[in-house]
């Protein structure tokens, strides 16, 4: 009785890991991969920096990284920096393409949207 149970054990584990693994799709024809879309050059009159803090960060591989990523990816921001000690943003962006508003936007919408919060906004002109 004991083995039968252990073999029911060993079962639903396995089955268990398995079925957590990650299911990478691929597909056959699929030998060229798009490149990313280069970023639109900004004046020198328009670039702008603003530097804030950000409330509600835990980590810094998680938090400040994806925050740091979410930005730079960004139409119009040259560079982004996110120092999680500091829980601070500094970034250099396009003043005709962002501005307080939607880099707010874009770093509280991060997550669950609620997780985030920018304070203390300064622009550094």
């Amino acid at each position: 009785m004991t083995f039968s149970k252990s073999l029911l054990i060993a079962a639903v584990a396995g089955i268990t890991f398995a079925s957590c693994k990650k299911e990478e799709k691929t597909t056959e024809n699929a030998t060229t991969t798009a490149a990313p879309t280069p970023k639109k050059e900004i004046a020198a009159a328009d670039l702008q920096s603003a530097t804030f803090e950000i409330k509600g960060m835990t980590c810094a591989m998680g938090c400040a990284a994806t925050i740091e990523k979410k930005l730079a990816e960004t139409e119009g921001v040259k560079e982004a920096k996110v120092d999680f000690e500091t829980k601070t943003a500094t970034i250099s962006f396009d003043k005709t393409v962002n501005d307080q508003e939607t880099l707010t936007k874009i770093v509280e919408g991060v997550a669950d949207g609620k997780t985030y919060k920018v304070a203390n906004y300064k622009a550094n002109i």
